[in-house]
């Protein structure tokens, strides 16, 4: 007979960290105030930090 080998249900934890909002592109992003104003630039910039996982983007006004 051959060996057998038990399957593993994967974990509710892991099963979501795999299939978030925010891998697949849908972020929940709030505006940063801390800093407004680019030095190098001499402009307004809008900046934009993910609620879920913490990727920021910038906009420049």
């Amino acid at each position: 007979m051959s060996n057998v080998i038990p399957f593993k249900k994967p974990s509710l934890k892991k099963k979501a960290k795999e299939k978030t909002l925010c891998s697949h592109g849908f972020h929940k992003w709030k505006v940063v105030t801390k800093n407004q104003f680019d030095s190098k630039a001499g402009k307004l910039v809008t900046t934009y930090r993910c609620e879920r996982c913490g990727k920021k983007k910038n906009e420049a006004l």
